[in-house]
Parts: C-alpha cells; structure tokens; sequence
C-alpha cells in the first residue's frame, strides 16, 4: 500500500511540473493516455471476470489434486496447461502456491505453475496481439512456456 502511495505521489508530482513547463503538450499527453485507456479498457475487463473466474472454480484443493507430488509429467503438463489460461500478478501467485504445496503438490508441479500464471496468458493473448503483434505475442508466450518447463525440470532434479 505505501508502494503504492510512494508511486502515485512521485507520479503526481511529475504531472505537475509537466502542466507548469508546458500546458498544452501536458493536456494533449493526458487526451492521448485517457484514449489509449478506453480502447484497453474492454479487454481488460473481459481478462479480470475471466480471471477471477478461473480462481473461483479453480481452487487450490482441486489443482492440488490434479498435481499431487506423485503425478510426474503428467502433472507438470496440467500445471502447464492450468497456469498459462490467465496472467495473475505474484502477489496472488505466491500465496497460491504456498498453500498448493501445503496441501500436497509437488515442487516442480507448482514451480511451473506459477511460472506459467506469471508469464504466460493465453486470455490476454489478443489484447497481446493488438499491442505488440501476432508474431511477438506468440513468441513471447511460447518462450516463457519453454522456459517455465525447463525451471520446473530444474526443481524437480535439485528439490526432489
């Protein structure tokens, strides 16, 4: 919260003296951010209902038992596949992921898991594609995929 407070004050305080050194440019600036916002803003609702969606159907006592620490690669692709629906911010992730490993899945399950939560977002996929393009969208997804699997191998060679 105090983050928060800091960011938006300094944020603030640079708008400020934006508007005295130059008015108009300040003004136009705002215009342009206010319709960049609106064009955004309908995905971005759609990302947040389909995300808190998924977190209430997807509870950690039913992922955990989908990716028990018994469960192998077989249980690491679920992670995989689970965790790449939506981008979460970590600080839900790491929470959700402690509790996951409190009720039972295994460590390079729920590595990859939050791998994937973090870096990988098939919902935010086209909202992706409008910004950077289809190319660097895909890209960047299938990367952080590839990546994600190849912490989890690590996890699961050093912690198990």
């Amino acid at each position: 919260m105090i983050n928060a407070i800091v960011l938006y004050s300094i944020a603030t305080i640079y708008l400020g003296v934006s508007f005295i050194k130059d008015k108009h440019k300040t003004k136009v600036a705002l215009w342009s951010s206010w319709k960049m916002f609106r064009n955004v803003l309908p995905d971005l609702l759609a990302i947040m209902l389909f995300v808190g969606l998924a977190l209430s159907l997807l509870t950690p006592s039913l992922i955990s038992s989908f990716i028990g620490g018994n469960s192998g690669l077989l249980g690491i692709l679920y992670s995989t596949i689970i965790g790449s629906i939506a981008l979460v911010p970590s600080f839900i992730v790491f929470p959700l992921g402690h509790t996951l490993v409190q009720n039972g899945a295994g460590l390079p399950q729920v590595a990859v898991f939050m791998s994937t939560l973090m870096s990988v977002g098939l919902a935010t996929l086209s909202m992706e594609q409008k910004t950077f393009g289809r190319s660097f969208a895909y890209a960047r997804n299938i990367s952080a995929i590839i990546m994600s699997l190849l912490f989890a191998l690590i996890i699961w060679v050093v912690m198990t």
